[in-house]
Protein backbone atom coordinates (compact mmCIF):
# COMPACT_ATOMS: atom_id res chain seq x y z
CA UNK A 1 0.00 0.00 0.00
CA UNK A 2 1.20 4.10 -0.52
CA UNK A 3 2.42 5.59 2.33
CA UNK A 4 0.41 8.46 3.60
CA UNK A 5 2.30 11.28 5.22
CA UNK A 6 2.06 11.97 9.01
CA UNK A 7 -0.15 15.11 8.47
CA UNK A 8 -2.62 12.92 5.73
CA UNK A 9 -3.25 10.73 8.56
CA UNK A 10 -3.73 12.40 11.42
CA UNK A 11 -5.77 14.96 9.34
CA UNK A 12 -8.12 12.15 8.54
CA UNK A 13 -7.97 10.49 12.35
CA UNK A 14 -9.59 13.81 12.93
CA UNK A 15 -12.15 14.26 10.82
CA UNK A 16 -12.94 11.06 12.26
CA UNK A 17 -13.57 12.38 15.89
CA UNK A 18 -15.19 15.52 14.60
CA UNK A 19 -17.91 13.36 13.23
CA UNK A 20 -18.85 11.19 16.49
CA UNK A 21 -18.08 14.59 18.63
CA UNK A 22 -21.73 15.16 18.77
CA UNK A 23 -23.09 12.06 19.82
CA UNK A 24 -23.59 12.96 23.05
CA UNK A 25 -21.64 12.38 26.02
CA UNK A 26 -19.09 10.09 26.20
CA UNK A 27 -19.01 6.93 28.06
CA UNK A 28 -15.32 6.45 29.87
CA UNK A 29 -15.36 3.14 28.91
CA UNK A 30 -12.03 0.90 30.02
CA UNK A 31 -9.33 0.34 27.34
CA UNK A 32 -7.01 -2.23 28.41
CA UNK A 33 -3.53 -1.07 27.40
CA UNK A 34 -0.09 -3.25 27.52
CA UNK A 35 2.88 -1.24 26.61
CA UNK A 36 6.99 -1.50 26.63
CA UNK A 37 8.14 -0.36 30.33
CA UNK A 38 9.64 2.58 28.50
CA UNK A 39 6.08 3.36 27.87
CA UNK A 40 4.35 3.15 31.39
CA UNK A 41 4.83 6.68 32.41
CA UNK A 42 3.42 8.52 29.62
CA UNK A 43 0.75 6.13 29.01
CA UNK A 44 -0.31 5.99 32.88
CA UNK A 45 0.36 9.91 32.79
CA UNK A 46 0.00 11.75 29.48
CA UNK A 47 -1.65 9.28 27.44
CA UNK A 48 -4.84 9.14 29.99
CA UNK A 49 -5.28 12.56 30.01
CA UNK A 50 -5.23 13.14 26.35
CA UNK A 51 -7.87 10.09 25.88
CA UNK A 52 -11.44 10.04 27.10
CA UNK A 53 -11.70 6.85 27.96
CA UNK A 54 -10.74 4.80 31.35
CA UNK A 55 -6.80 3.41 30.50
CA UNK A 56 -5.56 0.47 32.13
CA UNK A 57 -1.97 0.33 31.69
CA UNK A 58 -0.06 -3.15 32.09
CA UNK A 59 4.33 -1.95 31.69
CA UNK A 60 6.30 -5.13 30.79
CA UNK A 61 9.24 -5.69 28.77
CA UNK A 62 8.41 -6.17 25.19
CA UNK A 63 9.62 -9.34 24.08
CA UNK A 64 7.80 -10.65 27.45
CA UNK A 65 4.53 -8.47 26.25
CA UNK A 66 4.27 -9.88 22.78
CA UNK A 67 4.89 -13.54 23.99
CA UNK A 68 2.11 -12.97 26.80
CA UNK A 69 -0.27 -12.34 24.06
CA UNK A 70 0.75 -14.95 21.83
CA UNK A 71 0.42 -17.29 24.11
CA UNK A 72 -3.01 -16.42 25.61
CA UNK A 73 -2.22 -14.87 29.11
CA UNK A 74 -3.06 -11.35 28.10
CA UNK A 75 -5.93 -10.23 25.61
CA UNK A 76 -5.54 -6.19 25.76
CA UNK A 77 -7.14 -3.59 23.26
CA UNK A 78 -3.97 -2.35 22.06
CA UNK A 79 -0.49 -3.35 22.15
CA UNK A 80 2.25 -0.66 22.14
CA UNK A 81 5.83 -2.25 22.06
CA UNK A 82 9.96 -0.83 21.94
CA UNK A 83 10.26 -2.33 18.36
CA UNK A 84 8.03 -3.29 16.50
CA UNK A 85 9.34 -5.91 14.31
CA UNK A 86 8.31 -7.95 17.27
CA UNK A 87 4.84 -7.82 16.15
CA UNK A 88 5.78 -9.98 13.00
CA UNK A 89 8.47 -12.11 14.49
CA UNK A 90 6.33 -13.03 18.07
CA UNK A 91 2.51 -11.90 17.71
CA UNK A 92 2.47 -12.17 14.28
CA UNK A 93 0.41 -9.78 13.11
CA UNK A 94 -1.39 -8.49 9.61
CA UNK A 95 -0.34 -5.26 10.38
CA UNK A 96 0.98 -2.16 13.01
CA UNK A 97 1.85 1.49 13.02
CA UNK A 98 5.20 3.09 14.18
CA UNK A 99 4.77 5.80 16.16
CA UNK A 100 8.10 7.35 17.83
CA UNK A 101 11.82 6.69 17.90
CA UNK A 102 14.43 7.19 20.76
CA UNK A 103 18.22 6.19 21.57
CA UNK A 104 20.13 5.03 24.36
CA UNK A 105 22.07 6.55 26.91
CA UNK A 106 23.94 5.81 29.88
CA UNK A 107 22.67 7.39 32.92
CA UNK A 108 24.17 7.58 35.59
CA UNK A 109 23.73 8.21 39.86
CA UNK A 110 25.07 11.27 40.90
CA UNK A 111 23.92 10.65 44.44
CA UNK A 112 27.19 7.79 44.51
CA UNK A 113 30.91 8.08 44.55
CA UNK A 114 31.04 5.35 41.58
CA UNK A 115 27.92 7.23 39.88
CA UNK A 116 29.50 10.70 39.48
CA UNK A 117 32.98 9.03 38.43
CA UNK A 118 31.00 8.89 34.71
CA UNK A 119 30.14 12.19 35.07
CA UNK A 120 33.81 13.32 32.88
CA UNK A 121 35.16 9.98 32.18
CA UNK A 122 37.19 9.80 28.82
CA UNK A 123 36.13 7.29 27.66
CA UNK A 124 32.60 7.12 29.26
CA UNK A 125 33.17 3.18 29.55
CA UNK A 126 36.12 3.39 31.79
CA UNK A 127 34.72 3.34 35.06
CA UNK A 128 32.55 0.49 33.76
CA UNK A 129 35.23 -1.68 33.52
CA UNK A 130 36.00 -1.28 36.96
CA UNK A 131 34.47 -3.50 39.77
CA UNK A 132 33.77 -0.37 41.50
CA UNK A 133 30.74 0.30 39.27
CA UNK A 134 27.76 -1.24 39.86
CA UNK A 135 26.18 -1.38 36.42
CA UNK A 136 22.23 -2.22 35.66
CA UNK A 137 20.91 -3.54 32.56
CA UNK A 138 18.02 -5.74 31.08
CA UNK A 139 17.32 -8.96 30.18
CA UNK A 140 17.76 -9.73 26.44
CA UNK A 141 15.90 -12.42 26.47
CA UNK A 142 12.48 -9.96 27.86
CA UNK A 143 12.81 -6.76 26.29
CA UNK A 144 14.60 -4.85 23.49
CA UNK A 145 16.13 -2.08 25.89
CA UNK A 146 18.40 -5.69 26.75
CA UNK A 147 19.55 -6.73 23.51
CA UNK A 148 19.84 -2.89 22.22
CA UNK A 149 22.42 -2.55 25.23
CA UNK A 150 24.12 -5.65 23.99
CA UNK A 151 24.30 -3.36 20.15
CA UNK A 152 25.85 -0.38 21.61
CA UNK A 153 28.32 -2.47 23.35
CA UNK A 154 28.97 -4.16 20.23
CA UNK A 155 28.99 -1.08 17.60
CA UNK A 156 31.50 1.07 20.75
CA UNK A 157 34.17 -1.96 20.78
CA UNK A 158 34.59 -1.05 17.07
CA UNK A 159 33.85 2.36 17.20
CA UNK A 160 36.51 2.88 20.18
CA UNK A 161 38.84 -0.04 19.14
CA UNK A 162 38.01 -1.72 22.40
CA UNK A 163 37.42 -5.26 21.00
CA UNK A 164 37.33 -7.15 24.50
CA UNK A 165 34.85 -4.30 25.80
CA UNK A 166 31.55 -6.55 26.48
CA UNK A 167 33.06 -8.67 28.12
CA UNK A 168 34.84 -6.38 30.63
CA UNK A 169 31.83 -4.62 31.16
CA UNK A 170 29.15 -6.74 31.16
CA UNK A 171 28.23 -9.55 34.10
CA UNK A 172 25.19 -11.66 34.52
CA UNK A 173 24.19 -10.08 38.22
CA UNK A 174 23.40 -6.88 36.36
CA UNK A 175 19.70 -7.14 35.23
CA UNK A 176 16.72 -5.88 36.09
CA UNK A 177 12.91 -5.91 35.11
CA UNK A 178 12.52 -2.59 32.56
CA UNK A 179 9.69 -1.19 35.05
CA UNK A 180 12.48 -1.07 37.39
CA UNK A 181 15.50 0.03 35.93
CA UNK A 182 15.82 3.46 36.83
CA UNK A 183 14.50 2.79 40.39
CA UNK A 184 17.41 1.24 41.54
CA UNK A 185 19.03 4.45 41.49
CA UNK A 186 16.99 5.10 44.77
CA UNK A 187 18.18 2.61 46.62
CA UNK A 188 21.68 3.13 45.53
CA UNK A 189 21.55 -0.62 43.96
CA UNK A 190 23.32 0.73 40.75
CA UNK A 191 25.40 3.59 39.93
CA UNK A 192 25.11 3.35 36.02
CA UNK A 193 22.53 1.91 33.97
CA UNK A 194 21.85 1.83 29.94
CA UNK A 195 18.54 3.28 29.50
CA UNK A 196 16.65 4.97 26.86
CA UNK A 197 16.91 8.75 26.57
CA UNK A 198 13.47 9.13 27.71
CA UNK A 199 13.79 7.08 30.53
CA UNK A 200 16.55 9.50 31.69
CA UNK A 201 14.59 12.53 31.12
CA UNK A 202 11.00 11.80 32.37
CA UNK A 203 13.03 10.73 35.49
CA UNK A 204 15.73 13.98 35.71
CA UNK A 205 18.33 11.60 36.00
CA UNK A 206 21.53 12.97 34.05
CA UNK A 207 23.13 10.95 31.69
CA UNK A 208 25.69 10.63 29.08
CA UNK A 209 25.27 10.68 25.43
CA UNK A 210 26.87 8.24 23.51
CA UNK A 211 28.25 8.95 19.82
CA UNK A 212 24.96 8.62 16.56
CA UNK A 213 27.22 5.79 15.46
CA UNK A 214 26.60 3.56 18.28
CA UNK A 215 23.34 5.06 19.97
CA UNK A 216 20.80 3.62 17.58
CA UNK A 217 18.14 6.31 16.70
CA UNK A 218 20.15 8.19 13.94
CA UNK A 219 19.00 6.73 10.52
CA UNK A 220 22.07 7.65 8.79
CA UNK A 221 23.49 5.20 10.37
CA UNK A 222 20.93 2.18 9.65
CA UNK A 223 23.40 0.22 7.88
CA UNK A 224 26.23 0.19 10.57
CA UNK A 225 23.71 -0.91 13.44
CA UNK A 226 22.94 -3.82 11.37
CA UNK A 227 25.59 -5.45 11.77
CA UNK A 228 24.37 -6.36 15.19
CA UNK A 229 22.23 -8.75 15.92
CA UNK A 230 20.70 -11.21 19.03
CA UNK A 231 18.49 -14.41 18.53
CA UNK A 232 15.67 -14.21 20.97
CA UNK A 233 14.18 -17.76 22.92
CA UNK A 234 12.03 -18.44 20.13
CA UNK A 235 14.89 -18.79 17.71
CA UNK A 236 14.12 -15.47 15.95
CA UNK A 237 17.00 -12.79 15.06
CA UNK A 238 16.66 -9.18 15.58
CA UNK A 239 19.27 -7.17 14.00
CA UNK A 240 20.50 -3.85 15.22
CA UNK A 241 18.18 -1.00 13.66
CA UNK A 242 17.26 2.53 14.51
CA UNK A 243 14.92 2.36 17.75
CA UNK A 244 11.65 2.55 16.85
CA UNK A 245 8.27 2.29 18.82
CA UNK A 246 5.49 0.44 17.58
CA UNK A 247 1.36 -0.18 18.57
CA UNK A 248 -1.51 -2.38 17.05
CA UNK A 249 -5.12 -2.24 17.90
CA UNK A 250 -6.81 -5.47 18.65
CA UNK A 251 -10.68 -4.52 19.19
CA UNK A 252 -12.53 -2.25 17.06
CA UNK A 253 -14.97 -0.90 19.73
CA UNK A 254 -15.17 3.06 19.55
CA UNK A 255 -13.55 3.75 23.18
CA UNK A 256 -11.09 1.69 21.77
CA UNK A 257 -10.43 3.19 18.56
CA UNK A 258 -10.38 6.50 19.78
CA UNK A 259 -7.87 5.71 22.47
CA UNK A 260 -5.88 4.18 19.50
CA UNK A 261 -5.73 7.81 17.36
CA UNK A 262 -4.14 9.11 20.26
CA UNK A 263 -1.54 6.57 20.62
CA UNK A 264 -0.39 6.84 16.98
CA UNK A 265 -0.67 10.71 16.77
CA UNK A 266 2.50 10.53 18.71
CA UNK A 267 1.58 13.61 21.01
CA UNK A 268 1.41 11.95 24.12
CA UNK A 269 5.01 10.98 23.73
CA UNK A 270 6.15 14.50 23.25
CA UNK A 271 6.91 15.68 26.28
CA UNK A 272 8.41 12.29 27.81
CA UNK A 273 12.19 12.53 25.74
CA UNK A 274 10.99 10.19 22.72
CA UNK A 275 11.70 11.74 19.18
CA UNK A 276 8.98 11.98 16.79
CA UNK A 277 9.75 12.16 13.16
CA UNK A 278 7.58 13.89 10.36
CA UNK A 279 7.14 10.04 8.70
CA UNK A 280 5.29 9.43 12.01
CA UNK A 281 2.80 7.37 12.03
CA UNK A 282 4.11 4.98 9.65
CA UNK A 283 1.09 2.19 8.45
CA UNK A 284 2.71 -0.87 8.09
CA UNK A 285 0.66 -4.08 6.71
CA UNK A 286 -2.55 -4.63 6.14
CA UNK A 287 -3.40 -1.66 7.66
CA UNK A 288 -7.60 -1.79 8.80
CA UNK A 289 -9.46 0.45 7.00
CA UNK A 290 -11.40 2.67 10.24
CA UNK A 291 -7.53 3.24 10.51
CA UNK A 292 -6.79 4.45 7.37
CA UNK A 293 -10.24 6.47 6.83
Amino acid sequence: MARRTRREILTALGSGIAATAGCGAFNRERVDVLVAGSLQKAASETLQAQTDAEIAVEARGSVQAARLVTDGKRDPDIVALADPTLFSRVMDTAWHAVIASNEMVLAYNPETDAGTRITDAEPWYAPLKRDSVSLGRTDPALDPLGYRTLFVLSLAATYYDEPSLAGAVLSPDQTYPETQLLAQFETGAVDAAFVYRSMAVERDYPFREFPAEIHLGDPAYAEQYQTTSYKLPNGSRITGSPIEYGAVRRDNQEATRTAFETVISGDWLASHGFTLRQAYPRLVGDVPSTVTR
